[in-house]
């Protein structure tokens, strides 16, 4: 490197971005949106904020296995390091060319990261990184390295460590920097090192291959044996704390070949297909399964039709309840768990803030309702999508070990969209049709996001499962997709396909190509593809239509028929128009579900049509207009018979009454034993009083298999028709952001013109004046500029006669103080009009407000 470039390398992480175009601080601030919130003032506040504890974890987190093995490889190298000396740690002796052709890629992605810093024969990790990276008792490394020699000696005596040198058979120096030096460069020395191992006890040697890959720490007693004696007094293990050894990083990289990690992994592990279908049998198998998923929601809103299960104290559902749900849709527990909470997530349930609280469906179930089917599915599956609360927990304990239910607290787990969508992006990059193992998408998200740490949680059961949290929520996806209809067969259908954008989110990125012979970027210095904008609410609304309109030719069309058979069954052989549904749900009940439904008639089922105000002839014309074969004689009788005997009983208010035009239907209620619990009487021929209630007392007197109906207080009949109950107005969850949102391309150009302004202002460089205690001109340390009122208006009207900017300082309303680059246009009424750099934007600013102001060096860009 020439003496030029040298004095152009940047000496510090805020160098290294001021030298960036605006294209990779873009990508920068895209990839870690903490940066900017707020907006830093300028460069060296970006570079300090990118250099803090908790921002510099979230980029590692964000990090895959192999750009990971990469910063923990020159975690363990000399700072600074060359990309030379990186690629030995990460390809080793053998030079693996896997390795040495991804690396460059991995390199690029930490430099525009801001994680590493400096042109190729100076890469630096910045401080904090390597901090939490480097080996240190209280945190082993990812690599198993232990401390150099130099760490490991730091507090031996100079007398041991000569001992040390004339044991490996160097001379001793005058001095313990140089033989800790010289006992490095020997154990860096592969012929000599070999020498050396080769004269070593065998028990010695299998005393190193059991410390070399990690961890590095052992433990030998105040004698060791003859075998651990010979690598102490030769340097090869260095006592740490009494009875505790360590393997010094230089032996171990020996013994590794050089490779700072057992396995390197430059190429992400690929998603094997289990199984291929046609691509048309896949999208039928999604759209039944969307059908399905449709009729479980609305089965379920139903079954809450008329008010749902009490919210518990602390929020959610009982256990009791939840058990209830899932006997009602005839599903497993945790299926009913993640219907109820799409439900509640798309809005179409919520508890309604009465006193006795209850789960209820919104209005907005109503209107949802309305919509055709495949566009009620499109919102349920992208509800499905960006949702965060995850209802795979429900039954498991959170950090308190409190109990987690569905629709209560504590289900939000912020990974959970960018899981379930990288999941279906595995999927869509798939040839068509072809269904993923399992297994191999799950391999495949751990190296794309390894762990750091455990992220594990407490289940029902009171033990901790070792799977991480990601890839539990990747197994819930799969099985929720299928159940949700995205995937038919575990493919990726076609809907589901829209709605993800699986063409942009299965794109592969490529690095550029050179620019040419002027391009100055290092030889290994690689640019990544620019990081796609977030999607916007557009974007998504846009994906949820074509789903929508990708799915609705699949959907067959709604039946205005059913067929009646002569065993007080009906098949419906698909879906049927809503209204034919809800009559024939509320006159029969469904027996079977599938492709194609089975309602059975029962004389409850009739009886329930007649409360809600049926009369036998209306029933006898619904089923003769929806029926393509003839109305079954049995069904005839028993809706002739049913009604024949509804109502012929009255039961009012006494506590309560039973009246009956014959009264030896009165006698035989009397006579019968399962009547006793009602404590009936005989008040006249005609009339029997009840100890019970008169909903207790028809419940009883239907038990025993009579048809009363209730009467008001004027004796007319009550119709029993269900009330539907909603809630007010509730709007959906919103889902629990994974940090600040990633901005977009209007917010990233807005930060970077404003971050540019401030540093301008930051490091333009001025010419010297009498306030300068030296008298030279400088950048400003923050110093803000001071000069009398007098002088700065005689500046400022110089400068709008020659045009030149000037650094003022500037206190505003609320006592803030800043420092800004101005060009002043017009100075008049105790105000100043310029065009601010700081800004770049005209503004007006009161003179008294400049604390002072100062001009500019000739060379100030």
């Amino acid at each position: 490197m020439s003496t030029e470039e040298k004095s152009a390398a940047p000496r510090s992480l805020a160098e290294a971005l001021r030298v960036r175009d605006d294209v990779s601080l873009a990508a920068l601030l895209r990839s870690r949106p903490d940066l900017i919130t707020p907006v830093p003032t300028d460069l060296t506040q970006l570079a300090t904020r990118a250099g803090t504890r908790a921002s510099v974890v979230r980029a590692l987190e964000r990090l895959d296995r192999f750009a990971l093995q990469t910063a923990e490889a020159l975690a363990v190298a000399p700072d600074p390091a060359s990309y030379g000396e990186l690629l030995a740690l990460m390809g080793g002796d053998e030079q693996d060319p896997a390795v040495a052709a991804a690396l460059p890629r991995a390199t690029a992605l930490l430099r525009e990261q801001a994680l590493v810093w400096g042109a190729d024969d100076r890469l630096r990790l910045v401080r904090t990184a390597r901090e939490l990276l480097a080996p240190s008792p209280q945190h082993p490394s990812p690599t198993g390295l232990g401390p150099t020699v130099r760490e490991a000696t730091a507090g031996m005596s100079p007398g041991r460590i000569q001992e040390i040198l004339g044991a490996v058979g160097l001379p001793s120096t005058h001095d313990p920097v140089s033989a800790v030096s010289a006992l490095g460069a020997l154990f860096a020395d592969r012929r000599r090192m070999a020498a050396l191992l080769a004269g070593l006890p065998e028990e010695s040697r299998e005393v190193l291959a059991r410390l070399v890959w990690g961890p590095p720490y052992g433990q030998v007693t105040h004698d060791p044996a003859p075998h651990l004696r010979a690598l102490l007094d030769r340097g090869l293990l260095l006592p740490t704390a009494p009875g505790t050894v360590v393997l010094p990083r230089e032996v171990a990289l020996h013994l590794r070949a050089g490779r700072a990690h057992r396995t390197p992994e430059p190429v992400p592990p690929p998603v094997e297909a289990a199984a291929t279908h046609r691509p048309q049998v896949v999208d039928a198998t999604a759209a039944g399964q969307a059908l399905a998923a449709l009729a479980t929601v609305e089965e379920l809103l139903k079954e809450w039709d008329e008010g749902g299960p009490a919210v518990l104290r602390a929020g959610g559902l009982s256990v009791r309840d939840l058990k209830r749900t899932a006997v009602a849709l005839d599903v497993p527990e945790p299926v009913a768990a993640f219907w109820v909470e799409l439900a509640y997530g798309a809005g179409l349930i919520a508890s309604d803030g009465e006193a006795d609280e209850r789960y209820a469906a919104t209005p907005a179930y109503d209107e949802w309702r309305e919509l055709p089917p495949a566009e009620r599915w499109a919102h349920l599956a992208a509800t499905w999508l960006t949702a965060t609360r995850t209802p795979g927990v429900v039954g498991g304990r959170d950090a308190k070990d409190r109990a987690l239910s569905a629709l209560g607290p504590n289900l939000d787990r912020s990974a959970a969209p960018e899981v379930r969508h990288r999941v279906l992006a595995l999927l869509a990059g798939l040839p068509e049709g072809a269904a993923p193992v399992e297994e191999s998408v799950l391999a495949r998200l751990r190296w794309e996001r390894p762990l750091r740490g455990p992220q594990r949680e407490q289940h029902a059961s009171g033990a901790a499962r070792d799977e991480d949290l990601r890839s539990r929520i990747a197994r819930w996806t799969l099985s929720e997709a299928e159940l949700l209809g995205v995937t038919g067969r575990g493919a990726l259908a076609a809907p589901g396909r829209a709605l993800i954008g699986a063409p942009d989110a299965s794109r592969p990125a490529v690095e550029d190509e050179p620019e040419g012979p002027g391009d100055k970027l290092p030889v290994h210095h690689h640019r990544l593809p620019p990081a796609a904008a977030p999607p916007t609410p557009a974007d998504r609304a846009a994906a949820t239509a074509s789903a929508a309109r990708l799915l609705a030719p699949l959907f067959p069309e709604p039946l205005d028929h059913v067929l009646l058979q002569a065993d007080l069954t009906a098949v419906a052989p698909g879906p049927l128009e809503r209204e034919l549904a809800d009559v024939l749900g509320v006159l029969a009940d469904v027996e079977s579900k599938g492709g194609a439904t089975v309602y059975r008639f029962t004389p409850g089922s009739v009886r329930r049509a007649l409360d809600a105000g049926q009369s036998a002839a209306d029933l006898h014309a619904f089923l003769a207009r929806h029926s393509r074969t003839p109305v079954p004689q049995p069904l005839t009788y028993l809706i002739d018979d049913v009604a024949r005997r509804h109502g012929r009983l009255r039961v009012g208010a006494a506590s309560a009454y039973v009246r009956c035009d014959d009264d030896a239907t009165l006698d035989e209620i009397l006579a019968d034993k399962r009547a006793a619990a009602l404590g009936l009487r005989r008040l006249a021929p005609t009339v029997l009083a009840a100890q019970a209630e008169p909903a207790a007392l028809l419940e009883g007197l239907r038990a025993i298999g009579f048809a009363p109906a209730a009467e008001s207080a004027a004796g007319d009949v009550l119709i029993a028709r269900a009330d539907s109950r909603r809630t007010p107005p509730r709007a959906a969850p919103e889902p629990v952001p994974d940090g600040p949102p990633a901005p977009d391309d209007t917010l990233l150009a807005a930060a970077i013109r404003a971050v540019r302004a401030g540093d301008l202002a930051s490091t333009a460089p001025r010419k010297p004046g009498p306030g300068d205690e030296d008298g030279a001109g400088g950048a400003p340390g923050g110093a803000l500029p001071r000069t009398g009122a007098a002088e700065t208006l005689a500046t400022m009207q110089a400068a709008v006669l020659t045009g030149e900017a000037l650094w003022i300082g500037y206190v505003n309303a609320e006592g803030a103080a800043s420092q800004r680059v101005i060009a002043p246009i017009r100075v008049e009424g105790g105000f100043v009009t310029a065009y601010d750099h700081t800004a770049d934007e005209v503004r007006t600013y009161p003179l008294h407000r400049v604390t002072g102001v100062a001009e500019l060096a000739d060379d100030a860009g």
